[in-house]
Parts: structure tokens; sequence; C-alpha cells
């Protein structure tokens, strides 16, 4: 099973990540903790990621690929995985559907959490709310406005994969606001339909003409069957005086 979770902060994208892992058996592939991984393990691409984040700058999507393309040919990784945080972009969609296909493996699906906004910085402000009422220590991001500029980023950045991911035919959309199990149901669903993986198989020629013959047959038994009732009946729908007859005796 190899999934892509979209879908705008707050959406519920790791709550149902984790119902994914566990029920498939799949592995959440971070990008963020792979890049970490990969500095750790002083790899080649490694090292050129930690120079670059060393400056402060953003890792290129290249690298990213390639590790990206590293962790899927681990063991754990070949009976599925879901990626989380990539890609963000459509030219990172694009840089991960050519690794893919170099690996002759696609994408089962690509799930989008439909939520609405304007609720999600309800929520955010309704916890923080609570939060402040029981006395605990608010996080950095614990913050309306913060929500609001990673939900203008997501609208500007990565939203336009959901018109990348139709045209293909691998999007599927699911209501984020529904209930947790709701919403797990419906990727189960999904996922059970095999709809991302490749198109309806059409029936052979054979096939067809065997189902049409078969089809004919059946519908000449049943022409004869009324035409034989129809025989037996006289004008006015009742039987003739010979057929009366022969079935008095």
């Amino acid at each position: 099973m190899r999934l892509i979770l979209l879908g705008p902060p707050g959406a519920g994208k790791g709550t149902q990540a984790q119902h994914v892992v566990a029920k498939y058996g799949t592995v959440q592939l971070s990008t963020g903790d792979m890049l970490r991984a990969a500095v750790r393990a002083d790899t080649p691409v490694g090292r050129r990621a930690r120079d670059i984040m060393a400056r402060g700058n953003l890792v290129p999507d290249d690298i990213v690929v390639e590790i990206v393309a590293q962790r899927i040919e681990q063991p754990d990784a070949r009976k599925g995985f879901i990626l989380d945080g990539f890609p963000r972009t459509v030219p990172q969609a694009q840089a991960l559907d050519r690794m893919l296909a170099r690996h002759g493996v696609a994408l089962d699906a690509v799930i989008e959490l439909r939520v609405d906004e304007d609720v999600l910085v309800k929520r955010i402000e309704s916890r923080i709310a609570e939060m402040k009422a029981r006395g605990e220590p608010l996080r950095d991001d614990d913050s309306p406005d913060v929500l609001r500029r990673r939900l203008a980023a997501y609208r500007e950045q990565t939203a336009p994969l959901i018109a990348y991911y139709r045209r293909q035919g691998a999007l599927h959309s699911v209501d984020g606001m529904a209930p947790i199990r709701e919403v797990a149901t419906e990727i189960e669903n999904v996922l059970a339909a095999g709809s991302g993986k490749k198109p309806v198989r059409k029936s052979s020629p054979v096939a067809r003409i065997g189902k049409k013959s078969k089809n004919s047959l059946t519908a000449g038994r049943r022409k004869a069957g009324r035409g034989g009732r129809k025989a037996g009946r006289g004008r006015n729908g009742g039987m003739r005086r010979s057929d009366a007859g022969n079935h008095r005796r």
C-alpha cells in the first residue's frame, strides 16, 4: 500500500496515517526524519543535506527524492508506505513520479482530507482557551495566527497537488470533518476498492461474445415462451374452445 495523504494543517493526516500503519502494516515515511537519519548515518546524500541545512537553506528536491528512494528500498517499506511531508509542491510530485517509475512501483492512492479552514481556526482557539483555563503551557504553534499562516502556505504551495493528482486519476476526496472513526472507515473503503491501483480490466472479445450469446439465448427463450402463451389465448385473453376442451381432458 503506497499512499499520500493531502490536507491542510490540522486536517488529521497524522491520526489517519497512524491508523493505516496499524491496519495495513505499512510504514510512515517522514521526510524530516529521513533527512535527519541520513545525516546521522553520514551517508553521501546525508552529508550533502547536512551542509545545506547548516547554511540554513532548504534541501533541494533532488536530494529529498534520493533519500526517499533509498528509504523505500529498505525491507520494512516493501509492504508499502505513507509519505509524510512530501511532496509539498507540484515539481516535487513530478520528481517523485519519475523516481517511483524508475523503481517500477506506483502510488495506490492519493487521499485528500477535505476540511473547513474556518472550523480549524475555531478549534484551535477553543483548545487554547481550554489549555489556559487548566493552566497548561502553550506551544509556539498554539496560535490562530500561526495556523492561518500555515493554511495560507498550504493553499499556495500544496493545494495545487489536488488538481495534479486528480488529472492522473489517483485522487480520492474524503470528508475530513467527519468523526475520526468515520474518516478512517472511508479511507479503508477507498483502499479496499483499489481504484487507485489500475484501471478496471475490460473483458476479452471471447468473453463478451459468450455473454452476448447467452443473453440472446435467454431472450429467445423468453420470447418463445411469451409466444407460446399468446398462442393459447383467445382474442379476449381467455382460452380458445379447442384448448379449453383439451384442458378439460
